[in-house]
């Protein structure tokens, strides 16, 4: 038998499944990988390794071993989405508005800055990011802000999930709000997970239940994380050519892969990408949903069209390289 656990983690839920009898040993270890992350790559800590770094623009920086494997996480995913997901988008998020953690409160209504349009600022793009694995060094352009909002949590979910099957044995499910992550075996029938908009709605929101069985499912959207800027209603999801937020058709992806970065990387591109989402994740064969912005549902890749069930995937087709 299964049971649940969850607290407050990364501005968001976390949640965590496993055998009733070692949940307790599990949350624990999640809760250690969350923390970890959260203080070597919050933007909105003080007291965080990715502070410190952003202060110390046009120097280079010696890391801990996590924040330069968060980094090169982040910047593989650039890599592989032409730019797409590109963790140099601080500083147009903090000129957008989205300078604090949601969880201070950013998205009441008129929170997030003073009246007039927001002013643009331009992404440098990942290039401006260097890294020397050998000695551990960071360097970014002066200037340059990072945020790794894109990559971390999604990286946190597959720490979290495998850190708590070592620790017990048993199989684990981590979710991070819409990230989620599993390890070890599955229950009789796989993990079963509701699939909304936003990871807060309840039952009765408009989604779908699936099955998972182990690997990672991701789910981004442009109706959640959302401020006023004067006028303006804007959401945390940038194209990085613009460093506006993306206008595409879609309103949410959700997909499954090998891992849940993997499975974030394509579902934050796809939604930066528009009309060209869906003949990539086509390409790539990975089991994705998208929700248009008028609510109806395109499922590719194997997504099931109804009912629960998302084929065992121990190593997608499509995984990303």
């Amino acid at each position: 038998m299964t049971a649940t656990a969850s607290f407050p983690a990364l501005g968001s839920t976390a949640v965590v499944v496993t055998a009733a009898d070692v949940l307790p040993e599990a949350r624990a270890a999640v809760e250690r990988a969350v923390a970890a992350i959260d203080r070597a790559c919050s933007r909105f800590r003080e007291d965080s390794e990715l502070t410190a770094l952003n202060r110390r623009a046009g120097r280079p920086t010696r890391v801990s071993p996590l924040l330069l494997h968060a980094l090169q996480v982040a910047v593989r995913a650039a890599v592989l989405t032409d730019g797409d997901v590109d963790p140099t988008l601080g500083a147009a998020l903090v000129a957008l508005g989205y300078d604090r953690d949601f969880s201070m409160g950013l998205d009441r209504p008129g929170a997030g800055g003073p009246g007039g349009p927001p002013r643009l600022r331009a992404v440098p793009g990942w290039r401006a990011i260097e890294i020397d694995a050998a000695t551990s060094a960071v360097g970014i352009g002066r200037g340059v802000r990072l945020d790794l909002g894109a990559t971390a949590k999604a990286l946190a979910a597959d720490r979290a999930a495998g850190a708590a099957s070592a620790a017990t044995g048993a199989g684990v499910l981590v979710a991070l709000g819409g990230d989620i992550a599993t390890a070890g075996p599955a229950p009789d029938g796989g993990w079963r997970v509701r699939v909304t908009d936003d990871h807060r709605a309840g039952l009765d929101a408009p989604g779908q239940w699936i099955t998972i069985r182990e690997g990672g499912l991701a789910t981004s959207s442009t109706t959640v994380r959302r401020w006023r800027h004067g006028d303006e209603e804007l959401h945390h999801l940038l194209d990085p050519r613009s460093a506006r937020p993306a206008a595409g058709p879609w309103r949410t992806v959700s997909a499954a892969a090998a891992t849940c970065v993997d499975a974030n990387i394509a579902t934050t591109a796809a939604l930066v990408r528009g009309e060209r989402a869906a003949g990539w994740l086509t390409e790539l064969q990975l089991p994705s949903r998208l929700v248009s912005t008028d609510g109806r549902a395109l499922h590719l890749g194997g997504w099931p069209s109804e009912g629960e069930e998302l084929a065992s995937m121990p190593a997608p087709a499509g995984a990303l390289t």
